[in-house]
């Protein structure tokens, strides 16, 4: 039965060499930013001051930020919630705080960025008494957002499993893998605050990049079910060009999404949109250049899809 109609013909799987060391390399600078520079770890993460306050009238964050910042407290994060008028400080603790417990630590410095928001806007107010996260609550966080990420793969692996052939589940989970680390690895590169946002934003990333994959291993199958002689590279090669404009689109369409968000949405969520946007780029090209290939090396054949039966048992037994 002839499938291959007269569309795109490109040859992806012929720059595989090129394209796997590519990869290989991104690989080892991503995995070096991470152990060598390290994340940026928000105050989620690393523990700090949270402080709540509430302004008469409607205010820019930005003008919060900035009088922030000319009293000294650098590295804040300023976010506007339920409206413009109420204000959710976080920043870190001082470091040399002696044996002060805590929450004279956290009195005494809500106290100094009361101050300093009162010298432009004098009727502001604390909604509640500062709180204080610490350290350890932040590894606990590190520790359940690693473990999601880990979960999350491992269900789409066994998910892929069950549905198409271990060589798909493979192919996904080093595909996933690669996605997962390089985009970690930009992240650690460019020092981009990692917080609570961003780890969402990677498991979405995971989620993302798993729906192209799924995208073109079923026209995989599809395609090694409705030929008889064609060469597996051929058919891969065919299923990418297949769903490559519906791969195009849909990244597409993602980022102006996710771009909009950036220009948009405001602080609280660039670095959400951010990591998307990097997640997106990674995940799309991975599906075109690093997936397939690595099911091609895997030697995934017809043969893995049609399970033998007295009706196929002769095409099954066929080279």
């Amino acid at each position: 039965m002839e499938i291959f109609h007269h569309d795109l013909n490109i040859d992806f799987l012929g720059m595989r060499k090129v394209s796997i060391v590519i990869s290989a390399i991104l690989l080892i600078v991503s995995v070096w930013a991470i152990a060598v520079k390290g994340l940026n770890y928000g105050l989620q993460f690393t523990g700090g001051i949270l402080i709540d306050v509430k302004y008469e009238q409607p205010i820019d964050v930005g003008h919060v930020r900035t009088a922030l910042i000319g009293a000294g407290f650098e590295n804040t994060v300023v976010q506007s919630v339920g409206g413009t008028r109420v204000i959710s400080i976080r920043l870190q603790p001082p470091r040399n705080t002696g044996k002060e417990s805590p929450d004279k630590v956290a009195t005494k410095v809500s106290n100094q960025v009361l101050a300093a928001l009162k010298a432009g806007h004098p009727n502001v107010t604390l909604l509640h008494p500062p709180d204080f996260v610490g350290p350890e609550v932040g590894k606990a966080l590190k520790t359940s957002g690693v473990s999601a990420v880990i979960v999350v793969i491992i269900g789409i692996m066994l998910y892929l499993g069950m549905r198409f052939e271990k060589r798909f589940a493979v192919a996904a989970l080093a595909s996933e893998v690669h996605d997962t680390i390089i985009t970690v690895g930009i992240l650690a590169l460019t020092q981009r605050e990692f917080d609570m946002t961003a780890l969402a934003a990677v498991l979405a990333v995971v989620g993302y990049s798993i729906n192209d994959k799924v995208v073109v291993f079923d026209r995989v199958r599809e395609l090694f079910r409705l030929t008889r002689k064609a060469e597996s590279k051929q058919i891969l090669n065919r299923a990418i060009n297949n769903t490559l404009s519906r791969t195009i689109i849909t990244s597409t369409f993602t980022a102006i999404t996710m771009a909009s968000l950036f220009l948009f949405g405001g602080p609280a969520v660039h670095v959400f949109s951010v990591t998307m946007l990097i997640g997106i780029l990674v995940g799309t090209l991975s599906s075109i250049f690093f997936a397939s290939p690595v099911l091609l090396w895997l030697g995934v054949s017809k043969k893995d899809l049609m399970p033998v039966t007295r009706d196929n048992a002769e095409l099954a037994s066929r080279p």
